[in-house]
């Protein structure tokens, strides 16, 4: 079926059913950012292939809504599909409700898949469109009627870490989140985040691409603990494990049966963020359901001192992969046909290299020239770019490790770059250390880091629409909240021993797109009489290429972070590598 095919086949059954709105989200019955392929509703429906996105299907409109990340990208994915790109005005709002306010009367009817809707959207659907007297149904699945070849449910085998990797037992996990429900007095917590049972029962697999991830649930109560999961997946050694832990299995699909079997009056902690609508409407009560944030969430945000020295471990290994990347990439370009998803191959085949390495964190984003400027860009056979030797390379990519997750960007000229393209990146830069050398009070939120990183772009009228950092998992998520640096008001401090990202960006459509990223360590800094301060530690090793800095826009700080950035990445890494590398790479990171 052609996409417009398909548009037709689920306004026919609105039709039918007398639906007069019908909702995708971009999710899965874990609201999960990145999706199991049975799950990638939006691109099956339209073609977009975004990671964040909404649609919603009237007889007459049929429309995407997403953030500036994707705004190219949607608009050229969306071509002859019959839907329209309807552009976020703030990143991660769910303003077509409002759209849906605006054109619905009573007695109308809004429709979509409970599975894939969080309670927090649910409610918010309901608490805007039932006082207009707008009906809701959240248990219609209109794809399965006309998705003949939908994929079947993942069935990868999983397995638990040794508790010395990440350090801390299964036991001591759930302890400590059951201390956490003692302060909020509840008597269950449902968790249906996958990387939260992840952390949670040191238990990976890969279930999702790129996540270590395996689909369940889980419900923790003062004196068990049940994982939900489909049990082949794991070795019967793994389920001893977790039975000496405290752990108790059930079928991934019974959770609905045993929440409806709860006590009614007794309470039910969940993230109301986290859990889809489906499952909430399984609890007795909703009245008993306390939302709040998953208390796994914010420990597993900060990283003990195991995890953050294996992930400086893991840094050296991934950059010994991107030095011999780069290396090779100079020395080839222009010589032989390379494109953007060669040299992307090419990288993986590097990082591959590295003991220890399972598979890419994320699907590399190597953008050539103007596909640089698509903050989120895939490369395709259909759209791929022929590299020479000029212009810029942005590459985006990351690693999962068994000792660490990575995430970095790099740009890189290839030759003959301009004046202005000198001076955006130099800026650029400058936006990334200010963030990376930012000393805070404890207590401070992300986007203050956020303002501080931005200034430097900001004073000469230049500015980037994502934002400035994410949190990073331990052999994780890649994007791992509680905290995140954006311009959200968002009330979560950084704390010590959360991992974050810092990569500043300036993007010319058309032209090139430059964003420069590190993963830094919060620590603590020093206490005065005015407080606790905090700062952070640069964990990210890979060469910052000199060759695009104008000097003229540092001043004497930036050059001398820049200087022994350089010179830390040479003396990490040159012990692992062989000599040619050490030169090439000792020119790379000379003084400026």
């Amino acid at each position: 079926m052609t996409y417009l095919e398909k548009l037709a086949a689920i306004r026919e059954q609105m039709t039918d059913q007398h639906i007069d709105a019908y909702i995708i989200p971009s999710s899965d019955p874990h609201i999960s950012e990145y999706l199991p392929d049975r799950f990638k509703c939006i691109a099956f429906v339209s073609g977009f292939t975004g990671s964040a996105g909404t649609v919603v299907i009237t007889q007459d409109f049929a429309g995407l809504w997403t953030d500036s990340r994707y705004f190219v990208q949607a608009a050229d994915q969306l071509k002859n599909s019959g839907f329209e790109l309807v552009k976020l005005k703030t990143q991660g709002v769910a303003e077509y409700i409002d759209w849906l306010a605006e054109r619905l009367h009573a007695g109308n009817t809004v429709a979509f898949d409970g599975k894939l809707a969080s309670v927090s959207v649910a409610k918010q659907l309901i608490s805007q469109l039932q006082p207009r007297k707008v009906l809701i149904n959240g248990t219609v699945d209109l794809l399965e009627a006309i998705w003949t070849d939908r994929p079947q449910l993942p069935k990868e085998q999983a397995y638990i870490l040794e508790s010395g990797l990440v350090g801390a037992s299964v036991a001591e996990k759930i302890s400590k989140v059951r201390e956490a429900m003692r302060k909020l007095n509840v008597d269950h917590h449902l968790i249906s985040s996958l990387d939260d049972i992840a952390w949670l029962f040191n238990l990976r697999g890969s279930d999702v691409k790129c996540n270590p991830v395996v689909l369940s649930f889980a419900l923790v109560e003062p004196e068990a603990t049940t994982l939900f999961i489909d049990r082949e997946k794991l070795k019967q050694a793994d389920v001893a494990a977790l039975e000496q832990q405290g752990v108790q299995l059930a079928d991934y699909d019974s959770l609905e049966d045993v929440l409806g079997q709860l006590p009614a009056g007794e309470t039910v902690l969940l993230d109301p963020k986290r859990t889809c609508y489906a499952v909430y409407t399984q609890i007795p009560q909703y009245e008993h359901v306390i939302e709040a944030l998953n208390p796994s969430t914010s420990l597993k945000a900060c990283k003990n001192e195991i995890e953050a020295e294996h992930t400086r471990q893991t840094m050296v290994k991934d950059g010994v992969a991107l030095t011999k990347f780069f290396k090779w990439l100079e020395e080839h370009v222009g010589e032989e046909t390379l494109t953007e998803i060669s040299i992307a191959d090419k990288l993986l085949a590097f990082r591959k290299e590295q003991s220890g390495f399972v598979n890419e964190s994320f699907d590399t984003i190597a953008g050539y020239k103007e596909h640089g400027a698509l903050p989120h860009y895939k490369a395709t056979e259909e759209n791929k770019a022929t590299l020479k030797a000029e212009g810029l390379l942005l590459v985006d990519s990351g690693g999962q490790y068994r000792t660490g997750t990575t995430d970095i960007t790099r740009v890189v000229s290839l030759g003959a770059a301009t004046d202005t393209e000198r001076t955006d990146y130099t800026l650029v830069l400058k936006a990334m250390i200010e963030g990376s050398t930012a000393i805070f009070p404890k207590g401070s939120k992300g986007y203050q880091i956020d303002a501080i990183t931005r200034k430097p772009l900001w004073d000469r009228l230049r500015n980037y629409g994502h934002g400035t950092g994410h949190g990073v998992g331990f052999f994780l998520n890649v994007h791992e909240g509680p905290h995140v640096l954006n311009t959200a008001n968002i009330d979560i401090a950084i704390e010590e021993g959360m991992v974050t990202s810092i990569e500043p960006g300036l993007y010319r459509e058309g032209r090139y797109g430059i964003r420069i990223e590190n993963l830094v360590l919060s620590v603590r800094d020093q206490e005065t009489e005015f407080g606790e301060f905090m700062a952070f530690e640069t964990l990210t090793l890979c060469y910052i290429d000199i060759s695009l800095v104008d000097k003229a826009l540092l001043d004497q700080k930036h050059i001398d972070w820049l200087n022994q950035y350089n010179n830390m990445v040479y003396e990490r890494l040159s012990p692992h590598l062989e000599e040619s590398e050490k030169q090439w790479l000792a020119d790379k990171t000379r003084i400026i």
